[in-house]
């Protein structure tokens, strides 16, 4: 019974991703891999009354006034078995308060406010005895199990967000408490389930799903950009933040190994502008790309990096690229983050310089080796939304 697949039962879900936002997302891939079986109402958060005031142009925005103005939650079915829901409800923007009733009493006005436009949603859509899933959401999410008639909640973790300053004021009380009361709590991460066990015994990793289909063939045509670049290569893809990726570290490799050129790509933050690396003759910056030109960079790179620094925000996130990587077949030199045992034996994991020096000439001797190639690839088609949402219904199943 564990194992079995839920199906046929109704299931709302709601966190901090929007199905209109601009970039890729876990819940929104979820969502989808979950209406398989089921029937899914996906609650787009609220627009809140600074971000009105702040950002009155943008597209969401406007989206989020049109249901206020109309007076209930506008409601569009987008494919089978899934529907989006637009709240009609412009919620208090009350981080900035201090801890105390008054912040609690417009915490839970705002969550009874967004309940009743999920309610009022469900109903319309006939809804019984639905599911809640959570997305992180421990502010807006913190209630609705109290104020919605659900038959039980999950709270599902996929970033450490304490570690961001935003979050930790009113969050370090929110989400443990939040955990404490959901009936079931996943996570992306061996690590994020670690810390949610803390709070609820009934908490599971349940992986990482990852779209990594393009990035197994190798493509007909290297980008310009790259192709001239003399090899070995080492590479990275992905945006370029100094709270995720250790500049320093890199530096030190780039000035012992001047025979080896290192090839970044992606936006890079203030920190990576002003770095030493762009003084560095073997280190190459190509910028922004379009997400399906990423493949034909992976695949020149002889070996890849994921160079992070260890620190709260990384220590549990989940690496999507790391997959890609190994989707292209690629050696993949990373650094070890508790994360990262889920690729254990797969990649080259590192803690300091002179272990990324001796990984990376380990690495560039492997890549010839197609029979390990292929464990790449294969364990990177495993990481699916398939699976991952298997590891969910086994989660809920067990309850029964």
């Amino acid at each position: 019974m564990e194992n079995a697949i839920i199906h046929n039962r109704d299931i709302i879900m709601f966190g901090l991703q929007p199905w209109d936002t601009a970039i890729g997302s876990n819940f929104k891939n979820m969502a989808v891999e979950i209406t398989k079986h089921n029937r899914v109402l996906y609650v787009n958060r609220p627009l809140d009354r600074i971000t009105a005031w702040k950002q009155p142009s943008t597209d969401i925005t406007k989206r989020r006034k049109e249901s206020i103005k109309k007076g209930t939650g506008i409601i569009e079915q987008i494919q089978h078995n899934l529907w989006i829901l637009d709240p009609a409800v412009l919620l208090e923007s009350i981080n900035w308060l201090p801890e105390g009733f008054f912040y609690n009493y417009l915490n839970k006005q705002n969550c009874k406010k967004l309940a009743m436009q999920i309610s009022q949603a469900s109903s319309s859509l006939q809804f019984n005895d639905p599911i809640l899933i959570i997305d992180n959401d421990f502010f807006n999410g913190l209630y609705l199990k109290e104020y919605l008639k659900v038959n039980c909640m999950v709270y599902y973790i996929r970033d450490y967000l304490l570690s961001q300053p935003y979050f930790v004021k009113h969050g370090k009380r929110s989400e443990p408490e939040l955990i404490s009361k959901a009936d079931v709590v996943t996570a992306n991460s061996t690590y994020l389930a670690d810390y949610a066990k803390k709070y609820n015994t009934n908490s599971f990793y349940i992986g990482q799903g990852c779209e990594v289909e393009n990035f197994v063939g190798v493509p007909y045509v290297f980008p310009a950009d790259v192709f001239t670049i003399k090899k070995p290569v080492i590479g990275y893809c992905g945006a370029l933040i100094s709270t995720r990726l250790d500049i320093n570290l890199l530096v030190a490799i780039a000035e012992q190994k001047p025979e080896w050129n290192f090839v970044l790509v992606g936006p890079e933050d203030e920190a990576f502008k002003n770095s030493r690396l762009h003084s560095l003759k073997n280190v190459y910056f190509l910028g922004s790309k379009k997400a399906d030109e990423l493949p034909g960079y992976v695949h020149y790179f002889d070996v890849c990096l994921n160079p992070q620094v260890v620190n709260q925000m990384t220590i549990g996130n989940y690496p999507r690229k790391v997959d890609e990587y190994l989707a292209a077949g690629k050696p993949v030199v990373a650094t070890a983050t508790e994360a990262m045992k889920e690729f254990e034996g797969y990649t080259f994991l590192c803690k300091n310089q002179e272990e990324y020096i001796r990984a990376i000439e380990n690495a560039l001797q492997e890549t010839g080796d197609k029979d390990k190639a292929a464990n790449r690839v294969s364990l990177a088609k495993s990481h699916t939304w398939e699976n991952s949402i298997a590891g969910l219904y086994k989660a809920i199943n067990q309850l029964n």
